[in-house]
């Protein structure tokens, strides 16, 4: 078959069966009812016949790509997990019961069993309890943890419960999408200022790490990650050396980004940089390159010519995308009783600052200081209500957590399933704010339907005070991300 320098799929046809050998393009454009999201193969074409993220491995039937489809920007979103429900009448390995289900003893024929992956886009995520290290030591954690409600059954489970033979605490997450790795393993220095430590070093290499890779920090490595997610999501342990250089090779050439809005036309137009090419092209930066530089790339639609050659609808949408960026650098807030900001380390609480201190790393807006953090997107009482989740009660032992006592309701610990710290519990690592049109719902825990929600959820948290305009910049902002 001849590879293809760029395609997009026929109507319908967005599905990427694991094994069907469709070649994977140089450029592969998405489109949606909204716009086109880019996927860019540096270095493509590539044959995905044999290719091991490609090719279905293991127990279930799954490839890498059964989670990390194309058509959603490498990652997936809930709406594209009910159109397969609706196309397989629930057969497809995406929706295997290790996983696709609300528990892997419910009866999977149902759709009621696996309503957290159609309804929000969660798959289920099984930590060991107690917690144990990256050398698979175990951990006397700080805290206890009790299930207040646990509407799936999986953590009462006598087999895959916290009363098991293997113990687990099942909490619920979105897939992060797999593209854009020059970026999520960057390291701006060689500290977390977030806790005031060196960063970790992979055992396998001795080098330092970013930590950015998984919501928990639960594995150091992208190989590290490959193997963790061929056993859990695969039931497969004999990725061999080649299969893991083939992927990490595929991994660190993929980049996506929007590219075209259906009202504002080429986001790479008149003086803006967007698409993936921005981001191949571009390098992460260090601290202090945050500020003016994120989003930067739109600055020039801030004062677009009056005779520009353009719609008066094209010309509102960019100029909005324009203020949207200015917003998110220089807006300031008050942020408050978040983790990983606010404490352990100096920066006080409150501490007076824009969405860029979080979300400063230039072409991204993911954080050039890695480390975790607590928005309160998991954690009473700043979280969404989430019925559907679990809710666990931990309680520390030993000193209360800074921000809320000794007792805490949450529907995930986050990185606290990998530390047994209470100090670190409802911190999730920051997600990456590239091609997020094609991957909703948001947050870790699905929590917010779409970006409108994602804007306003941030502005209750910490009483931002937006106006509707500079909210509905904020969304096109992000739309053209």
């Amino acid at each position: 078959m001849a590879l293809l320098a760029a395609f997009t799929l026929p109507a319908g046809a967005t599905w990427w069966s694991p094994g069907d050998g469709t070649p994977f393009p140089a450029q592969y454009d998405d489109a949606d009812p909204d716009g086109v999201t880019r996927l860019l193969l540096d270095g493509g074409p590539m044959e995905t016949k044999g290719h091991p993220f490609f090719e279905p491995k293991g127990k279930y039937g799954r490839a890498c790509v059964t989670c990390h489809q194309p058509s959603d920007g490498m990652s997936l979103s809930a709406e594209t997990a009910r159109i397969r429900w609706q196309e397989t009448e629930g057969n497809d390995p995406l929706f295997a019961a290790i996983d696709g289900a609300n528990c892997p003893d419910l009866a999977q024929g149902e759709r009621a069993s696996h309503s957290l992956l159609l309804d929000h886009g969660l798959f289920r995520i099984a930590r060991p309890w107690p917690p144990v290290d990256h050398d698979g030591q175990k951990i006397e954690p700080d805290f206890t943890l009790e299930v207040v409600r646990d509407p799936t059954g999986c953590n009462a489970s006598k087999v895959w419960g916290l009363s098991s033979p293997n113990p687990q605490v099942s909490v619920f997450r979105r897939p992060r999408p797999v593209a854009n790795f020059k970026y999520i393993l960057a390291m701006g220095f060689a500290v977390d200022p977030k806790v005031g430590k060196p960063l970790p070093i992979d055992p396998e290499t001795g080098q330092m790490v970013s930590g950015n890779l998984m919501a928990d920090r639960r594995v150091l490595s992208l190989e590290a990650q490959m193997r963790d997610a061929a056993h859990s999501h695969l039931g497969f342990d004999a990725l061999t050396p080649d299969d893991i250089k083939r992927i990490r090779d595929f991994e660190d050439r993929i980049f996506v980004a929007r590219q075209r809005d259906r009202v504002g036309g080429d986001l790479d137009s008149m003086g803006a940089r967007g698409g993936p090419e921005t981001l191949a092209k571009s390098e992460p930066g260090r601290l202090g390159s945050q500020g003016m530089a994120v989003w930067s790339e739109f600055a020039a639609w801030e004062k677009i010519p009056a005779d520009a050659d353009i719609t008066p609808e094209q010309r509102a949408w960019r100029e909005s995308v324009a203020r949207g960026a200015r917003v998110f650098r220089e807006k300031m807030f008050l942020i408050t009783d978040s983790a990983g900001i606010n404490s352990p380390v100096g920066f006080g609480n409150p501490v007076r600052n824009s969405c860029v201190f979080c979300h400063n790393m230039s072409q991204m807006g993911m954080d050039v200081a890695p480390g975790q953090v607590d928005l309160g997107t998991t954690t009473m009482p700043f979280a969404d209500p989430q019925p559907h989740l679990p809710l666990f009660r931990l309680t520390c032992k030993g000193p209360a957590h800074p921000h809320y006592g000794r007792v805490i309701h949450t529907h995930d610990p986050g990185y606290a399933l990998t530390t047994g710290r209470c100090e670190d519990v409802g911190k999730i690592t920051l997600q990456t704010l590239r091609g997020l049109t094609g991957r909703a719902p948001y947050f870790a825990s699905g929590s917010a339907p779409d970006l409108r929600a994602v804007i306003d959820y941030y502005d209750r948290r910490y009483n931002i005070g937006y106006t509707e305009q500079e909210k509905r910049d904020l969304v096109n902002l992000m739309g053209a991300l």
